[in-house]
């Protein structure tokens, strides 16, 4: 039987986040062990070239009742061929950013698609969850503080 590792940070199966390079709101996040890939709810994106780069712009939906989105503009990452969770394939835009899960930060990609219909703006797959979290499918919020967590839980 394997060992749990105390000294991984354990998430619950939703989270408030960050995204410090896009910007300064806390993002309600689910986590989900049975996606590979992270996704953002990114909206009007288009791609346009700066200083002969390929950049990426896109409008952030913050969520958490914020009431408006963000624009955000990064350099270009990748294009790829993302599963969905109804099964079907899509090509997407694949960004690379700081995500913020409690007090751990680090790099992660996202791929960017129309999370309209979805209740979190961001979805945390395995691959940036691995090696770093333990989940708990049970609980809510763990690594958020005290009053952020009474306040979401009302």
């Amino acid at each position: 039987m394997a060992q749990i590792d105390p000294k991984k940070a354990v998430v619950g199966w939703r989270e408030m986040v960050s995204l410090p390079d896009l910007s300064g709101h806390r993002i309600p996040a689910k986590i989900d062990t049975g996606a590979r890939t992270s996704s953002l709810h990114a909206t009007d994106i288009e791609r346009f070239d700066r200083d002969g780069h390929r950049w990426i712009r896109f409008q952030l939906d913050v969520g958490g009742g914020q009431s408006e989105a963000v624009t955000v503009e990064v350099p270009h990452a990748d294009r790829r061929t993302v599963t969905s969770s109804n099964g079907e394939a899509q090509e997407r835009y694949v960004i690379k950013t700081d995500l913020q899960i409690g007090s751990e930060r680090f790099a992660a990609e996202f791929s960017l698609a129309d999370r309209s219909d979805m209740k979190f703006p961001i979805l945390i797959g395995r691959t940036a969850l691995r090696r770093r979290f333990l989940v708990n499918s049970g609980r809510s919020y763990l690594q958020s503080s005290a009053e952020e967590r009474q306040r979401i839980l009302k």
